[in-house]
């Protein structure tokens, strides 16, 4: 290079070059300032109150959850009279099935044989998957009451008393007086193979039955 070159390039870094440099940093320190400055800012704000931001949940597993499981009766409300049986859950019912009771159903069972169908406050305490009818739930006839009356008369007061779907089989006596009567059963509470399944699901053992004239 001559030196003639080289005094004009020192010359123009003197009189320009070098007051360039300064003013690039300065503009770059100002530009990280400011960004710095409004990253402190919002950071700040999330932390005054309403001002958070809560984070997304996932609510798929909780409504799957929720559609998974069934509702629960809290009792069952049996009017023979209606010939109805219904699901109840917080005084209202959600399900109801048209049933059909034994072959004598005025009253309250007495005795063994008498065809009737039990009435008052009991349990269903256990339930029969292989029952002789599609499905069976037994009731807690008789209490203590129940015994003690019949005692009294010398009587047997009976016992399994279930609500029960249809006869599984096609030669099934009881499948005669189904088709014949309206009420054809020795005491039990008879409803539709589509009923006792639902009832099944929807009750569990324990649950309360007040049975009702």
């Amino acid at each position: 290079m001559s030196s003639t070159r080289r005094n004009g390039l020192k010359e123009g870094l003197l009189s320009g070059g070098f007051t360039a440099v300064p003013r690039l940093l300065l503009r770059f320190a100002l530009t990280l300032f400011l960004a710095l400055s409004l990253s402190a800012s919002v950071a700040a704000m999330s932390l005054l109150p309403g001002c958070t931001v809560p984070q997304a949940r996932d609510a798929q597993p909780l409504a799957a959850a929720a559609s998974s499981a069934p509702l629960l009766a809290d009792e069952v409300l049996v009017k023979k009279g209606q010939r109805r049986l219904y699901l109840m859950r917080d005084g209202k019912p959600f399900r109801t099935y048209r049933i059909a009771l034994g072959f004598a159903p005025e009253g309250h069972k007495e005795r063994e044989g008498d065809g009737r169908t039990p009435e008052g406050h009991y349990l269903l305490d256990w339930r029969n998957p292989w029952s002789r009818f599609t499905k069976a739930i037994n009731i807690s006839y008789p209490d203590a009451k129940d015994r003690a009356r019949a005692a009294a008369r010398g009587d047997s007061p009976g016992g399994a008393i279930m609500i029960h779907g249809e006869p599984r089989r096609s030669l099934d006596p009881a499948l005669r007086d189904l088709i014949r009567y309206e009420d054809w059963t020795e005491g039990c509470i008879a409803v539709s193979n589509l009923a006792i399944d639902e009832i099944w699901r929807y009750t569990v053992d324990g649950t309360p039955i007040e049975i009702r004239p």
